[in-house]
This record gives C-alpha cells, sequence and structure tokens, in this order.
C-alpha cells in the first residue's frame, strides 16, 4: 500500500522492518494519546495494545479528535481504536477499558512489548493515574523493556525514555509535592476562593460522602492553632456523623445546611479575639433563603446570563442554594444505594460527576459569602477543584510527535543518546524545542536501583510469615539469604519491619497483595535493596517459591555508580526554565477543559 511505501521510503529499510514488527503498549487514549495513536499508524507501526480506563466525557471533545459527540460516555480505548483505523486499516489494534494495574496485566505481560509509551494523566496525591505512571514505570524496569514518559501542561512539555541501568527512571528524582492548606486557615479563617473550595471538596464532601479520614488537600500542622482547630474540628466530625443518620429523609439537607452555614459559624464568631482584626463572617439562615431571599453575587447577573456560556454564569446565592439541596439530595440516594449492597461503599469526588463538582461549587460558593469571598463559576471551580491547567491541542500534537521520533530511536538501539526534549515558551532563543542530554539512573533511588525477583505465591494459603521465612532463611547450598532486619512495603504501605510485626500472619491476599503486586523488601545490614514481583499461581507445594535462588539475584545486584551529569544548560537557559516552570512528567493534560487560542 501507498502508506507503507511512504514510510519505507522516509525510515529506509532497516528501520522500517524494526518498526513494522514491533509490538507496543500505549497506556492512556486522552489528549497526547489520541495524536499518539494516530502517529503510530501513519508511522509504519502494525502491532499496537491500547489500554485506558476512562469513558469519553464532552469536555474531551475540544482536544481529543478521535472522538465526537455521539462517543460521549463510552470508552476511550475503543473508541481510539476504532477512529485511528480509519487512517488505517491494515494495522493490528488490540483496545483494553481497565485499569494498568490490574492483576492480568503482570511482568510477564509487560515483556511482550518492544516499548510501552505513556501518555496517562496528571501525576497528582495518590490519583489514580498519578499511581499508574508509577505502577508502569516498575514494570517496564521489571520486565527490562524501554518506556517512553510524555507530558504536558499547558504551552509546556517533555518527552524522555527510561531503561532500567542506562536512564533515570521516572522516581529517579522526586516530584513536587501537592499543595496543602493549614487546617486552621481552611476552618476558620479562609481568605481565597481556593480555601472555600478545598474546604468544600476535601472536607465536607469527604465528611458526608466519602472517606471521613481522606484530608489530604489539609495540612494537619504542629502548631497551637492548628491544634486547637483540629479538636474542634473532630467535635464537628462527630456533630456530623449524627447528622448522617438522617441521610435518606427530606430533612437531610436542611440539617447539613444549618450545621455548617450556621451553626459552625456561629462558633467560630463566639471566639471574639479572632475578629478583632478581621472581617466576622455572617451566618446564612435557611429560612430566609428557602423563602425566596436571593442576595445578588455580581451587578450584572440578568445581561451575563444572556451572553456566557452557562457553566461561566455566576449564581446568585438563592441558585447557590437550590443546587446545594439537590445535590445533597442526589448525592445521598446514591450513597443509600450503594451502601444497600455495599455496606462500607463510599463516593469519591470527580471533577466530571456533576452532582459532585455542584455541590462542592455551591457549597464553597456559599461558604465564599459568609467571609466576604470572591464566589466562582461552576466553571472556575471545576479547574481549581480538579487541579486543572487548560489543555493546549498543539501541545499534544507536538509531544506526541516527539514521542515517535524517540521510539525510533529506541529501535535504532541509542536508548543511552536519545535526548530528554522540552517544548517550552522561551520567546529569546530560535527553538522551542529543547535538547538535553539524558541522566543514568540515581545512585539512591530505590525503583530503579534494587533487584527484581519473581516469587510465585499460593494467595489462598500464602501469609507474610512465610514470605518473611522465605527471605531471612538459608538456601539449600546454605549460602545466607536477607538477614531478619528486613522491612517489607507495599509501595508507601509498610507490611512489616523488625518492630512492626501485627500482620505477620494475615494472608497475602487480605494484605491486598495480588498478582503483579510489586513488594519492596529493605534490609539496612545487607544494604540491599529487593523488588518480589508477585505472580499468583495456586496450589503451590511450598505456598511460595523464588523464581531463582536468592543468592544468585542478589549477585546481579544493580551496581551503584553515579549518574553522568547532563550537558549544562547555559545560564539564560537555567533562568528560562525556572521562569518557565518546565513541568515534570506525568503533568498530562487530561484534566483540561477549555482549548485556547
Amino acid at each position: 500500500m501507498d502508506q507503507d511505501k511512504n514510510n519505507k521510503l522516509i525510515l529506509g529499510q532497516e528501520l522500517y522492518s524494526k518498526v513494522s514488527s514491533s509490538r507496543v503498549l500505549m497506556v492512556g487514549a486522552g489528549g497526547i494519546g489520541c495524536e499518539l495513536l494516530k502517529n503510530l499508524v501513519l508511522s509504519g507501526f502494525k502491532d499496537i495494545v491500547v489500554i485506558d480506563l476512562d469513558t469519553i466525557d464532552i469536555s474531551n471533545l475540544n482536544r481529543q479528535f478521535l472522538f465526537q459527540k455521539h462517543h460521549v460516555k463510552k470508552a476511550k480505548a475503543h473508541v481510539a481504536k476504532e477512529s485511528a483505523l480509519r487512517f488505517n486499516p491494515h494495522v493490528s489494534i488490540e483496545s483494553h477499558q481497565a485499569d494498568i494495574k490490574n492483576k492480568e496485566f503482570n511482568v510477564d505481560w509487560f515483556k511482550q512489548f518492544t516499548m510501552v509509551l505513556n501518555a496517562l494523566d496528571n501525576l497528582g496525591k495518590g490519583t489514580k493515574m498519578g499511581n499508574a505512571r508509577r505502577h508502569v514505570n516498575g514494570m517496564c524496569l521489571a520486565a527490562d523493556v524501554p518506556l517512553i514518559e510524555s507530558g504536558t501542561t499547558g504551552y509546556l512539555g517533555q518527552s524522555y525514555v527510561i531503561k532500567k541501568g542506562v536512564t533515570e527512571c521516572f522516581d529517579c528524582n522526586p516530584k513536587p509535592t501537592p499543595t496543602t492548606y493549614p487546617v486552621c486557615t481552611i476552618r476558620s479563617t479562609p481568605s481565597a476562593p481556593i480555601h472555600c473550595i478545598v474546604w468544600a471538596k476535601s472536607y465536607l464532601f469527604n465528611q458526608l460522602f466519602g472517606n471521613s479520614e481522606d484530608d489530604e488537600a489539609l495540612d494537619n500542622g504542629k502548631s497551637e492553632d492548628d491544634a486547637q482547630e483540629l479538636a474542634a474540628l473532630e467535635k464537628e466530625t462527630d456533630a456530623l456523623k449524627k447528622i448522617k443518620s438522617t441521610m435518606g429523609t427530606s430533612e437531610y439537607s436542611k440539617q447539613v445546611f444549618d450545621k455548617v452555614f450556621k451553626s459552625d459559624i456561629e462558633r467560630l464568631l463566639s471566639m471574639e479575639d479572632m475578629w478583632k482584626t478581621r472581617q466576622k463572617p455572617r451566618p446564612l439562615d435557611y429560612e430566609q433563603l428557602a423563602k425566596g431571599r436571593q442576595i445578588e453575587l455580581t451587578n450584572d447577573t440578568a445581561s451575563q446570563t444572556q451572553h456566557t456560556l452557562k457553566d461561566q454564569q455566576l449564581w446568585t446565592i438563592g441558585e447557590c442554594f437550590d443546587v446545594f439541596r439537590s445535590s445533597v439530595t442526589k448525592l445521598s440516594d446514591r450513597l443509600l444505594e450503594e451502601k444497600s449492597s455495599k455496606p462500607d461503599a463510599i463516593l469519591t469526588f470527580d471533577k466530571d460527576d456533576v452532582d459532585a463538582l455542584e455541590f462542592v461549587a455551591s457549597a464553597a460558593n456559599l461558604r465564599a459569602k459568609i467571609f466576604d469571598i470572591q464566589q466562582k463559576t461552576l466553571f472556575e471551580v471545576k479547574s481549581m477543584a480538579g487541579n486543572i491547567i487548560p489543555a493546549i491541542a498543539t501541545t499534544n500534537a507536538i509531544i506526541a510527535s516527539v514521542v515517535v521520533m524517540k521510539s525510533f530511536e529506541v529501535l535504532r538501539g541509542i536508548i543511552g543518546a536519545v535526548k530528554r526534549t522540552y517544548l517550552t515558551t522561551v520567546s529569546r532563543r530560535p527553538h522551542l524545542l529543547i535538547q538535553e542530554e539524558p541522566s543514568g539512573p540515581n545512585p539512591d533511588c530505590q525503583v530503579c536501583q534494587s533487584t527484581g525477583v519473581v516469587v510465585y505465591v499460593d494467595l489462598e494459603k500464602a501469609t507474610l510469615r512465610q514470605l518473611v521465612e522465605k527471605l531471612v532463611t538459608q538456601s539449600a547450598e546454605g549460602s545466607p539469604g536477607l538477614t531478619e532486619e528486613i522491612a517489607v512495603m507495599d509501595r508507601d504501605r509498610m507490611l512489616y519491619d523488625i518492630e512492626y510485626d501485627d500482620n505477620l500472619d494475615t494472608l497475602l491476599r487480605d494484605l491486598k497483595v495480588q498478582d503483579g503486586t510489586i513488594l519492596r523488601i529493605n534490609s539496612e545490614t545487607d544494604d540491599q535493596d529487593l523488588d518480589l514481583i508477585v505472580q499468583s499461581m495456586p496450589a503451590l507445594e511450598a505456598v511460595i517459591e523464588l523464581a531463582e535462588p536468592l543468592e544468585k539475584a542478589l549477585k546481579k545486584k544493580n551496581p551503584r555508580k553515579r549518574s553522568p551529569s547532563p550537558t549544562p544548560l547555559d545560564e539564560p537557559l537555567k533562568k528560562a526554565k525556572l521562569d518557565d516552570a518546565v513541568v515534570e512528567i506525568g503533568e498530562d493534560d487530561e484534566d483540561g477543559t477549555i482549548l485556547l487560542d
């Protein structure tokens, strides 16, 4: 076919053969993913697997061009496959609507691919996609498969290659931590719209519908003010628990409203010293608002509603009141329905969940009114609550093209020389794409510098004690394994160490260890880091078996050499990178909701 002839002429016969015979995994089918899949099928790749957990939202359509309006609510992976095949029907594309962390996508599954291309969502405070990005990094290292990372944020982006023992991995350098807010400010003295939004999303939503312990955006500090506020917060939480017992009744929304917008505010007003230098908050009255007393937020609301999009219209206080009551009822009904079949069910905030978003927007604006803070539109609340940086279609297209160019270099076998590429907005330089020499592995990285060992486990029978004993006992040849002073970690979750043995007699499956889980084994005395890659194997005679003797695996430990320094950047470029806040990989565009000119 003509496309093949063109690709042979462009790539040359040798590279074309490698491209056409390779098997590629693309993780993510969003902003970058749509562009990337199109590029792959047009560049000669013939065997592609696409995986994405999400469905298509109306807000995706302004930049994810493989999707159209009639595709909304359908699986991204499947629709991306169908649309991409129109560019080249002679390509084999396998699509999965699934979580890449599912047990069927284990190390052996990753080993079938020539390379993996990441096009994932934002790296954030424990976000599903943030965890997925780290998971893919770990699986590619374990499977010894090259990984090409990519990410965009607004007009900025970058891409680079990860290969075990050759380049730095995703976890070699710490990523920026998410912004947190002092609990005292959020709970008692908000002064900005974001404070009200964080309160509605991270505190009130979780208290009413989610995990009441999940207040990730709140900084539970050590100051005396914070300690006092935490004590008051505990009392308020107990009061909310009593109110939650009326969930599903006609009085529920009123009781919640009176509690958080009247009683709690009156409690704050009773602390007179707090308001000597601050403007006092003004409680809201449910009965007055119910009778139709609407307080206008802006002087031109009427004209605004005629000329702006619905999501960009600023609600009046009366409208916030109505939306609050409605969203509380809808979310309560959903939660009760889920609890009928699963008693421990909770709701999780999702910026694309209309009911959840309207709850947060209305609650945040009601609270903003109380503290005389500027209110925000639904569109603005969605951006702030979802940590959204607007997505730029052209940025995605450029970075997706860079990823394909790097895939060619990987297939040529020059991984160690593949440069990191930045897309910047540095106006004083002639090029927007900046190349930087790759860095070698961080010798202190606990992810890529550890030794990987496959362990076969009968998850129906194996306990944590049996696993620990397997690691610390001597081998058949008499060579020692690890010392008894080890720690067993499941990412950031401690399962065992010498001073924490509560889980020893617990089944591994009950500790959420499953097929594909990577357990980190730390041993201070041996200076050995070990990654145990769990593979489920029922009916094992010994319950737990290592794929190879431990002493043999430890001899293959990566040498901890200093990583080579990257090519020095000149001073203007250093300053430009700081000014432009070049994004760390993982800040993808998936959360964006607007296409800028």
